[in-house]
């Protein structure tokens, strides 16, 4: 389906107001389910949990979880992670999710071939009020062999990206973000994207200046098999970012693709120097590194082969 935003746009570039004014908001939330968003997630009975701790010991936490009954689980604090931080992290939807995905259908303690010990927590950091990353290490043994395997996790959480294609004058445009990306140590072009909040269950979006409706959206992941949990992992060696991949088209004039490329946007208190950019879709697969970028064109153009995208 493609929409007519071109007056929209028209409008908002236009203003006399200032850009940031008119810029997407730092998290633009759109009421929509996290369930239908995240594709039919099979959630687990509940786990229970015991914290204690005394002066001459580190901080421990006990988990006992529903696949393991009777073999509690021990949460530890690395050293100097404060007691706050501990609690925080331990009673955070990033660590939670994560337990949650060791048991779900596809987990892997679902067929009871492994076991998980012990979890040590050995960094936090906070987006405000709320942990926007974990740094822990699992203790998970295969129990055909004895031996761990590989258990370091850096949790961020799920996020969502959009494959923005604007058509204008017969060419088809791809609109992207250019930002500092420190550990890359490189400035990268890349779709824009943007987390989803846990607790709320709402869809939230990076700054470009554009509104984007949730509706006038394709997910692309859902043309994936059930098997992937509807999901992709940019780097599941380390990582347990899972993204949804989402596809917006829309016809506009000229002078939007004009205004639009360079346009600094961002949120420059929080460290956030973003610009927009405009490539013409057919050089895009050449054009970024990004990830979330090539794997959006591969599902967008076997989806458009099979017929399976709505007109």
């Amino acid at each position: 389906m493609w929409t007519e935003i071109g007056k929209n746009m028209t409008h908002l570039l236009r203003s006399p107001m200032p850009l940031s004014a008119f810029a997407l908001p730092k998290r633009l939330v759109v009421s929509f389910p996290l369930a239908q968003l995240l594709h039919r997630h099979r959630t687990p009975k509940p786990f229970c949990s015991r914290m204690s701790a005394t002066p001459s010991t580190s901080l421990t936490h006990s988990i006992s979880l529903p696949t393991q009954l009777g073999q509690p689980v021990q949460v530890l604090a690395a050293p100097g992670l404060s007691d706050s931080e501990f609690r925080a992290a331990i009673e955070s939807s990033l660590f939670r999710q994560w337990l949650k995905n060791l048991e779900c259908e596809n987990g892997i303690l679902a067929n009871g071939n492994m076991t998980l010990t012990q979890v040590l927590i050995q960094g936090v950091d906070m987006f405000g009020k709320r942990i926007g990353f974990l740094k822990f290490k699992a203790d998970i043994i295969d129990k055909g062999t004895g031996k761990k395997v590989p258990g370091i996790v850096f949790a961020r959480g799920p996020a969502v990206t959009v494959l923005i294609l604007l058509e204008s004058e017969g060419t088809t445009y791809a609109v992207l973000t250019e930002q500092v990306r420190v550990p890359t140590g490189r400035v990268v072009l890349e779709l824009p994207a943007g987390m989803l909040d846990d607790d709320k269950g709402d869809f939230v979006e990076e700054e470009i200046g554009i509104r984007l409706k949730l509706e006038d959206m394709v997910d692309l992941t859902a043309f994936l098999d059930p098997s992937t949990g509807f999901k992709v992992f940019p780097s599941p060696g380390g990582c347990d970012e899972e993204l949804g991949l989402f596809l917006y088209r829309g016809r506009v004039d000229k002078n939007i693709i004009t205004q639009l490329e360079g346009k600094e946007t961002g949120c420059v208190k929080h460290g956030e120097l973003i610009k927009v950019r405009v490539v013409p879709y057919e050089k895009l697969w050449h054009t970024t590194p990004d990830a979330k970028a090539l794997m959006a064109i591969a599902i967008y153009e076997m989806a458009k082969k099979e017929g399976l995208l709505p007109q």
